[in-house]
């Protein structure tokens, strides 16, 4: 995958040198979408909160599965 930056930048050029301006009010526009949306998707309620948390905890202490031994537990389950 590209640098991050190096696409930044070549979009930024780009967008610096266009002279078209319905291809900057559509970027303009993508972007602002782009803004609403994160705000919206990520607003976490309480629990939510508390159950990141946790699961970040699990990680730090090594209370994880692989995703191997998750299908076998699954499978086991499914019986």
């Amino acid at each position: 995958m590209e640098n991050l930056d190096v696409l930044r930048s070549r979009l930024v050029q780009k967008i610096f040198l266009t002279k078209n301006i319905d291809l900057l009010d559509a970027l303009d526009k993508i972007f602002s979408s782009t803004e609403n949306d994160t705000e919206q998707k990520f607003q976490l309620s309480a629990t939510q909160k508390e159950i990141l948390l946790l699961a970040e905890e699990d990680i730090k202490y090594g209370r994880t599965l692989t995703d191997a031994e998750l299908r076998k537990l699954d499978e086991e389950w499914m019986q």
